[in-house]
């Protein structure tokens, strides 16, 4: 299972709503890349994939292929404001290692 904050839905809503095309989800999703072997993906989509796992958390939907499900088993999604900027951060209990930026992991 993966887990948005109530900050993470916020910034979702908030892009789905400024958006010029249609929008029927979150994508997110693992890339091999970045500095540490993996990196998170993000976006808005029209929909799902036919193998996406869907996860809704009200009113939003989150899309997740099978091989990204597997490494974000678990995983919290934060937004954050802070000082140095503004962003989403990933709480991945199934990273053995990640970047100091933490946008990659291994």
């Amino acid at each position: 299972m993966i887990n948005l904050t109530d900050s993470a839905l916020n910034a979702v809503r908030t892009a789905m709503s400024g958006a010029t095309q249609p929008v029927g989800g979150l994508r997110i999703m693992v890339e091999t890349g970045g500095c540490a072997g993996y990196k998170y993906m993000m976006g808005l989509v029209n929909e799902a994939e036919p193998d996406d796992t869907v996860i809704e958390r009200d009113g939003v939907r989150v899309f997740v292929d099978m091989k990204s499900h597997e490494l974000l088993a678990g995983t919290t999604i934060d937004f954050v404001v802070a000082l140095e900027g503004s962003g989403f951060t990933f709480e991945n209990p199934n990273a053995k290692s990640s970047c100091s930026c933490g946008k990659s992991f291994g």
